[in-house]
């Protein structure tokens, strides 16, 4: 009995430690994925009252353990039953993607900007009407973001596992999206926090804590502008990344540009190094605007449609 109740212990350590040297393989390949998944959350929830940041934050949060709930056994129920699937499910969830990003620069081009002090403040008043609208509209699209985001993630851990017994994946599929999930928006969270950090500091009676306050307050709404650029960006090199992958001909066509590129003197590797992300962005670029002429063109012409 003793003898068997070792075994299973040393069984549970092995698959423990097996779990362990694959999560961290699988941290390292999602660890690009993860990096636009900071940006563009600490992106989606800037922008709303200072007092309801966290309670964003932590609504974004509920809804990505969400999406990782749903994400996580879909995804081991679709490999084992019809893996062709996951391509383009993750095609569609580009393509999405893109098109959010280039929404979010036309909207950038389109927005109405005030140009009096009372303008201004007629659209503030506007705005803090629609607060709650706002945010509800953030955690909306936050949590769509995530989705996309974490699909891709946990595709990309399946297949550092793929060899690997069905409770091995499990195991290491669901660390990854707690692990991933906790990490981004706790970092989400002080983001958005900097900027009453800084208040804080610049009040207190220390001349160093009040510099460091002051450069903290200077520093958050540079983070939140640069976030925002980032955010954007992330949205078509995520998307055009997923549909490069995807489609044959994009992905041989980027590592034949890489092997040629590579070739220049002295400049080459690190021209060969930036040609995939100018590939994928170029490509997320080019999707999102097909889409965007596409919805456009479905939102013009269904109402007539409807009518006749």
């Amino acid at each position: 009995m003793a003898g068997s109740l070792l075994l299973l212990l040393d069984d549970i350590a092995t698959v423990l430690d097996d779990i362990a040297v694959m999560s961290k393989v699988a941290a390292k390949k999602t660890a690009g994925v993860l990096g636009d998944d900071l940006a563009l959350n600490a992106q989606q929830v800037s922008g709303v009252r200072s007092e309801r940041e966290i309670p964003v934050v932590w609504k974004v949060a509920k809804g990505s353990f969400v999406n990782k709930l749903i994400l996580v056994p879909l995804a081991l129920l679709i490999s084992v039953v019809a893996p062709w699937l996951i391509n383009p499910l993750l095609m569609i969830g580009g393509l999405f993607l893109c098109y959010e990003g280039v929404e979010k620069i036309v909207h950038m081009f389109h927005s109405k900007k005030a140009h009096s002090a009372v303008e201004a403040q007629t659209q503030l008043i506007e705005t803090e009407a629609d607060l709650l609208a706002m945010e509800n509209e953030k955690v909306k699209g936050a949590v769509r973001t995530d989705f996309i985001l974490s699909a891709e993630i946990v595709v990309i851990s399946l297949g550092t596992v793929a060899t690997a017994t069905f409770m091995h994946k499990v195991s290491v599929l669901s660390i990854i999206a707690i692990v991933m999930t906790i990490g981004v928006y706790g970092l989400v969270a002080m983001i958005v926090k900097i900027d009453d950090l800084g208040l804080y500091l610049s009040e207190q009676a220390s001349a160093l804590k009040q510099s460091i306050g002051r450069g903290l307050l200077a520093f958050a709404p540079l983070l939140m502008k640069t976030l925002s650029i980032v955010g954007t960006v992330a949205m078509f090199l995520v998307g055009g990344g997923i549909i490069n992958h995807a489609v044959p001909l994009l992905h041989h066509f980027t590592e034949d540009t890489v092997d040629h590129v590579e070739l220049i003197p002295q400049v080459g590797n690190i021209i060969g190094a930036l040609t995939p992300t100018l590939i994928n962005l170029s490509i997320g670029l080019v999707a999102g605007f097909i889409v965007l002429i596409v919805v456009a063109g479905i939102q013009k012409f269904w109402p007539k449609s409807k009518q006749a």
